[in-house]
């Protein structure tokens, strides 16, 4: 089975699984970039932009994140992801506020902070503004990144990139809203100025410290939220004179606050991730091997029932699934008789409140076992 939490940081959604005691250091779960896309559809698997494993160490950190984004691909870091695998581990670990830890990426090592509100702070490094750190071909410009001007699907426009351990083209717009981004965003992901793709941002600028974007993700399409690209874009807004070196930046998910520190050159981003629900999803091998079980078994009344006392044990919820396979020596005809009579001997009043006690037990038993309060 495979066991994983789900999480999100402004609607940007992550599947997100623990691998930190494994032996071997480059375990991912055995999972195939085939398995990472059917994980992540939204219809036909569990639904994410990506999949993000914590694993042991191999650089120094305190562990190692790995993410695969939705169509399978490996990206170097994710902004969002990040956070959100920060929460995942607070979570898990009962961390307070304060809390930092060391992850090592492909991006290098980047550094998230529990803050005392639940957000969290993550210390993004500096930018990368050499054309060949990004990488683009585009040239370095007056403005100390690679700016030009690109053509897609027929139009120009001027743009700017900047790297922060991942690729991001940042075009400024008047009017983000009216962008068609079906229609540019995956012509600038696979523009041959950008060698390993890249991740796209139109932007307005509503005041100096107050940014308006929308994103196109290398290998997930749009999305509500980029970490990586916010920082991304103020860098760039700033480097071209349209912002302040702090801002707002409110992507369709929600708002990112953004700081380029001007005495480190490194970017800190502050954001929310939040837990969404935790599932299993069941070994496909084991899945097959009870369907075949099943089908194995006969129908209620095709066959008599073995003699009592020497019928192999049976998993009634599988096996029985189309109906009794042993009517005349059900094992759960005690079980069922006792609830028969519960129900034939209670009011529906009375079944409600013995439901509601139930559920008000589990509550406080749960809220005990959380707080650390004695039971």
């Amino acid at each position: 089975m495979l066991q994983f939490s789900k999480y999100q940081g402004l609607g940007n959604d992550f599947l997100l699984l623990d691998g930190r005691g494994a032996g071997d250091p480059e375990f991912v779960f055995g999972l195939s970039p085939e398995q990472v896309v059917q994980l992540c559809d939204r219809r036909f698997g569990v639904g994410g932009d990506g999949v993000i494993l914590a694993l042991p160490p191999n650089a120094g950190g305190e562990l190692r994140m790995r993410i695969f984004n939705a169509d399978g691909t490996e990206p170097e870091m994710c902004g969002n992801g990040i956070r959100c695998l920060a929460r995942f581990l607070a979570d898990r670990d009962g961390d307070g506020p304060g809390r930092t830890w060391q992850i090592d990426t492909l991006a290098g090592r980047i550094v998230p902070e529990l803050l005392e509100d639940g957000t969290i702070r993550v210390d993004m490094g500096a930018p990368f503004l050499a054309p060949e750190q990004v990488p683009t071909t585009l040239e370095l410009g007056p403005s100390g990144l690679p700016q030009g001007e690109l053509v897609v699907d027929g139009e120009a426009f001027a743009v700017a990139a900047a790297g922060m351990g991942n690729p991001h083209v940042v075009i400024p717009v008047e009017a983000v809203e009216e962008i068609d981004l079906e229609r540019f965003g995956a012509g600038f992901e696979l523009h041959p100025a950008f060698p390993a793709r890249t991740n796209v941002h139109f932007v307005q600028v509503l005041a100096p410290d107050h940014l308006v974007m929308r994103v196109w993700e290398r290998g997930a399409g749009p999305t509500l939220a980029c970490g990586t690209g916010a920082c991304a874009t103020l860098v760039a807004c700033h480097s071209l004179g349209l912002s302040d070196r702090q801002a707002r930046v409110e992507l369709p998910g929600g708002p990112l606050q953004i700081h380029w520190e001007a005495r480190s050159g490194k970017v800190f981003m502050d954001g929310p991730a939040e837990h969404v629900f935790d599932g299993v999803i069941p070994d496909p091998e084991e899945v097959m091997a009870a369907r075949r079980q099943a089908a194995e078994q006969p129908r209620a009344g095709s066959e008599p029932a073995p003699p009592a006392g020497q019928a192999a044990a049976i998993d009634c919820a599988v096996v029985c699934a189309n109906g009794c396979v042993r009517p005349d020596d059900c094992p759960s005809a005690e079980a069922r008789q006792r609830a028969l009579a519960l129900l034939n001997s209670s009011s529906l009043d009375d079944l409600v409140a013995i439901a509601t006690n139930s559920l008000e037990s589990r509550i406080r038993a749960r809220f005990e076992r959380d707080s650390g309060l004695p039971g």
